[in-house]
């Protein structure tokens, strides 16, 4: 009995001293694909910018989830709207409802034919929240510096509506607004035509530009702004390989037949931005891997690697 009580406890104290077999190392966790983000890219065009409300209409028919979105001139207008919480059919209501006097008073000043201080109060009338903090999305407004040229970018954090003032100071017909410890800042087309670099800046794996090109030969000049109009889309067409480069997609609705002005046509605006992004679908579904109900699979080239 001795001798079995002994053995018992020498087995038992040289165990503590026995290499005990590790337990399996956990192993690598799979990858996951990572869901794309996608970032819109709204440019300019004035009133022809109301094609931008049936692009973003197309997109949440579709479930289409949009991460981020940047404007400049009349899309930073209806970019910030979209970012405040509005829906593209209220934005639409809007956009259809707008004239050029909600926005601008003629005037006689040395830098521009008319004051956009009327834009402060549609703006907010038009917006959810009036902060880039407040936003449901990250947004992104660009302007342009008169005196140095630079596109002067606004986002993250700080008012909304003066940086789209600013960004809507078409030069020439509206006067340059001040801002940014005295900057004289002007429309953001000009220095940025789609602010697609922005956009990725803003967290956008995929980004999908709208361009509004230049109008047809069939829809002439006939005034003085209506010609400086034409002028920066000349200049424009020859350097878009800088906003290009940056952008998966461009989407150019069928607004060449409208001129910069043509608030009474807003409905069939709508309509061109409506049809060219049904148009564009396939690749849309393809760049951010959404399928039926919009849940999402792995976009192509994307991987990501769990640490």
């Amino acid at each position: 009995m001795n001798t079995a009580r002994n053995d018992t406890a020498w087995n038992r104290w040289t165990s503590a001293f026995r290499r005990r077999p590790r337990p399996p190392a956990p192993g690598r966790a799979e990858a996951f694909p990572a869901p794309a983000r996608l970032g819109i890219a709204l440019g300019g065009g004035f009133a022809r910018g109301m094609a931008h409300i049936g692009a973003l209409g197309v997109l949440e028919q579709h479930h289409i989830p949009v991460h981020c979105i940047a404007g400049v001139s009349a899309g930073a207008i209806v970019a910030a709207a979209y970012a405040s919480g509005m829906t593209p059919q209220e934005i639409g209501r809007a956009g259809c409802a707008m004239r050029f006097t909600d926005v601008a008073r003629w005037t006689i000043g040395r830098m521009g034919f008319a004051g956009s201080e009327r834009m402060d109060r549609f703006l907010r009338k038009l917006l959810k929240c009036y902060t880039f903090e407040e936003m449901r999305m990250p947004l992104g407004v660009v302007a342009t510096d008169v005196v140095s040229g630079d596109a002067v970018v606004f986002r993250d954090r700080g008012d909304v509506v003066l940086p789209i003032r600013a960004s809507c100071s078409y030069p020439g017909l509206f006067q340059p607004v001040r801002c940014c410890g005295g900057r004289l800042l002007v429309d953001g087309a000009i220095s940025v035509e789609v602010p697609t670099l922005l956009t990725r800046l803003l967290g956008a794996t995929h980004v999908i530009a709208l361009h509004l090109p230049m109008q047809g030969e069939a829809a002439l000049p006939t005034n003085m702004f209506h010609v400086i109009n034409r002028c920066f889309q000349i200049m424009h067409s020859r350097t878009e390989i800088t906003w290009r480069q940056h952008s998966d997609l461009v989407i150019e609705p069928d607004v060449s037949g409208m001129e910069w002005d043509a608030f009474d046509s807003a409905l069939q605006l709508i309509k061109a931005g409506e049809e060219a992004t049904r148009r564009a679908l396939p690749r849309i579904q393809e760049l951010t891997g959404t399928v039926g109900g919009g849940a999402q699979v792995l976009a192509p080239g994307l991987k990501r690697i769990e640490a």
